[in-house]
């Protein structure tokens, strides 16, 4: 029980020291927002899919986003001809691997495998490393190969280190703190709700019916809950003819 207490309280530090220090931010999404995954849809075939993949996500699954075929057609259909089609990415996977050393991963399910608050703070944390292959690392996925596809809207961060010694102890800390050396096209708060976009329809096409299947959860509680009320009526009744 000691050994089984002592890896549930250690389970939080060994994620935060896996996720390269960097405590997550709490991604402001709404499933039920339309527009915002409209929005999101957008960026992700833009950017996402000319390296990565959701081949577990069809186009014509972007109708329920309020989206007619012809939209999706004229907008957001860049690799494929057919609505049925699932989301193929634009890049040949031996090039890609050519090029950063790895196969980009199929995002269909990262909104699940990951999380909103990982991806969030991802797409925030990157800054310029010229030790990189890429030219890019990130300080939530130190020595990530894939370089920053949004730079251009959220500018060029840089990454510093900072000492504090502790007077008592004499212990040394070294605190990481990202800095916004060269503006983007966005400021600071547009580039953060356009990637609360991307990341809305990240954790969107991870289960499509989410939404729906949550609506019913509740649903069916309050079902359960009102026939309660009624079971117990039924049996204060039924035992009063008894006694």
């Amino acid at each position: 029980m000691k050994k089984l207490l002592a890896i549930l309280l250690a389970a939080p530090a060994i994620a935060l020291a896996s996720s390269g220090g960097t405590p997550l931010e709490r991604a402001p999404i709404n499933l039920h927002d339309k527009l915002s995954l409209q929005r999101g849809a957008q960026v992700f075939v833009n950017h996402c899919l000319n390296c990565h993949s959701a081949n577990v996500m069809r186009y014509a699954r972007l109708q329920d986003l309020g989206l007619t075929e012809q939209q999706i057609k004229d907008n957001l259909m860049f690799t494929s001809e057919k609505v049925g089609d699932t989301m193929q990415g634009a890049m040949d996977p031996a090039v890609a691997k050519a090029a950063f050393g790895i196969v980009p991963p199929d995002l269909s399910l990262v909104g699940r495998s990951r999380g909103p608050d990982w991806l969030y703070t991802y797409f925030k944390s990157f800054y310029r490393d010229s030790a990189s292959k890429t030219g890019w690392n990130n300080a939530l996925f130190p020595n990530v190969a894939m370089p920053h596809v949004l730079w251009e809207y959220q500018g060029e961060q840089s990454l510093q280190v900072t000492e504090r010694r502790n007077r008592n102890t004499g212990d040394v800390t070294h605190v990481s703190k990202l800095v916004l050396e060269h503006p983007g096209s966005l400021t600071p708060v547009a580039y953060d709700s356009q990637v609360a976009d991307l990341v809305n329809y990240l954790a969107y096409m991870s289960e499509p019916a989410q939404a729906d299947r949550k609506l019913w959860g509740i649903l069916v509680l309050f079902f359960l809950a009102g026939f309660f009320v009624l079971a117990l009526m039924l049996k204060h009744e039924y035992w009063k003819d008894v006694r």
